[in-house]
């Protein structure tokens, strides 16, 4: 079991960005055998088939076409690729008062405060041209600390430990070198582009999409080492253990596992759940759309993202009935109003299927009346689509800190949780 957490947390380390967790599940699920699709294509799917693909080079969907697919229907797998962080801007100079820094834009609701004083490197991806006048695009990833946001010593701000807010656009600009009249950040980028990708030929960039990110691995830490430490885990650690569970399923049932970009700021893009991602490849799948109607019918979606652990030092803000503890099993969420999709049927299936194995513990969460919960792709994803959804995830502290907190234990019922999905034969309602 130690090595499944060990892949986990070597996976999160290697997707410092949406590109680079993409491009990973990529990897993963072609050396698993799946065939890669692409878009821009026609398809020709078959039952037993095992396919991926991506969008944007930031959305991942990996699915395989089982047996009975209108009558069983569909076991879709939800998560997103995307976490809160600082994404660099167009022109992101500043030169003043003797240093370089690089101005920044917060990206979703990021806790601001976390992200002074630590290490911080920067991936993404970098678009320009060749020597031929090309486009091209790659991935780079500075791997090693290249930047800092100091914070402002206690002598210079008497009320920061009473009253610390954060202007960001002041605040936030990460701190690169000593001033260098001739430093650019283009050149900078051209150069790494080319030391990580010589063969792309690239001569000029035009373009990039950037963002900074703690350099501090990911790391099983507590007395007993029971909690897992690191950046991302919203939503990277759901990414991770959908694609276990494909990965490990074995094939009768038609499963979809997808990761969407830009769930952090409302999903509204081609690559995001309120897209046409989905419902693209369920054209696809099913080009018949009476046929698709009654699969879809007979379909059921986990929305896997995290959820919040209530923390021993705020236990106030949970409502008292419903504070997930950490390690103490999976969490499903509730919320009237639909931001989250779980519905009595959906949530009891969960709880069915979770009592064929006492192991198998569930927790509930549901906001205090007097406070608004976030949302997921769940609410999305099932308008939609017409699918019923159960939104559930594993408990954390920190949640959009750029260092979060989850529990070993928890990945471990979860990962089994999904590996019973996966292999139901029916949804019965």
């Amino acid at each position: 079991m130690k090595t499944d957490i060990d892949g986990l947390l070597s996976f999160i380390n290697a997707s410092p960005s949406p590109y680079h967790a993409t491009h990973n599940l990529a990897a993963l699920f072609d050396s698993a055998g799946f065939q890669r699709l692409d878009e821009k294509q026609a398809w020709t799917l078959e039952q037993g088939g095992r396919y991926f693909y991506t969008r944007s080079d930031a959305s991942f969907v990996a699915f395989t076409v089982g047996q009975q697919l209108v009558s069983n229907g569909i076991r879709l797998l939800g998560a997103h690729t995307d976490s809160p962080c600082l994404k660099v801007k167009p022109s992101p100079e500043l030169n003043q008062r003797g240093y370089s820094r690089l101005g920044v834009e917060v990206y979703g609701g990021a806790l601001l405060n976390p992200w002074f004083d630590r290490d911080l490197s920067l991936a993404g991806r970098v678009s320009g041209l060749d020597q031929h006048g090309q486009l091209v695009s790659v991935l780079i990833n500075f791997e090693k600390a290249i930047a800092t946001i100091p914070s402002l010593a206690i002598h210079l701000n008497r009320e920061a430990n009473s009253n610390k807010s954060v202007n960001a656009q002041k605040e936030m600009n990460a701190l690169l070198c000593n001033l260098r009249k001739d430093f650019s950040f283009r050149d900078l980028l051209l150069a790494q582009v080319t030391a990580e990708h010589p063969e792309c030929g690239m001569t000029e960039v035009l373009d990039f999409n950037l963002s900074f990110y703690d350099v501090q691995a990911p790391a099983c830490i507590g007395l007993h080492e029971e909690f897992i430490a690191s950046a991302r885990l919203d939503n990277l650690l759901s990414c991770w253990l959908g694609a276990d569970a494909l990965l490990n399923s074995d094939g009768n049932q038609s499963v979809i596992l997808m990761c969407n970009d830009h769930e952090e700021i409302g999903s509204r893009t081609e690559s995001g759940a309120q897209g046409t991602l989905l419902n693209d490849l369920l054209a696809r799948l099913l080009p018949d759309s009476s046929e698709r109607q009654q699969a879809l019918r007979n379909s059921l979606m986990f929305s896997i993202d995290n959820s919040h652990g209530v923390h021993p030092n705020y236990a106030d803000r949970h409502d008292e009935k419903h504070g997930p503890v950490i390690n103490q099993g999976p969490v499903i969420k509730f919320d009237a109003d639909q931001s989250y999709a779980t519905s009595s049927d959906t949530a009891a299936f969960v709880r069915c299927l979770a009592a064929q194995e006492p192991k198998l513990k569930l927790q509930s969460f549901v906001t205090r009346a007097d406070m608004r919960c976030g949302s997921t792709i769940g609410p999305l994803t099932a308008a939609n689509t017409g699918i019923k959804t159960v939104d559930i995830g594993n408990a954390q502290f920190a949640m959009h800190s750029c260092r979060e907190l989850a529990g070993v234990e928890d990945a471990h019922i979860m990962r089994e949780l999904l590996n019973r999905f996966l292999l139901c034969e029916s949804i019965p309602f």
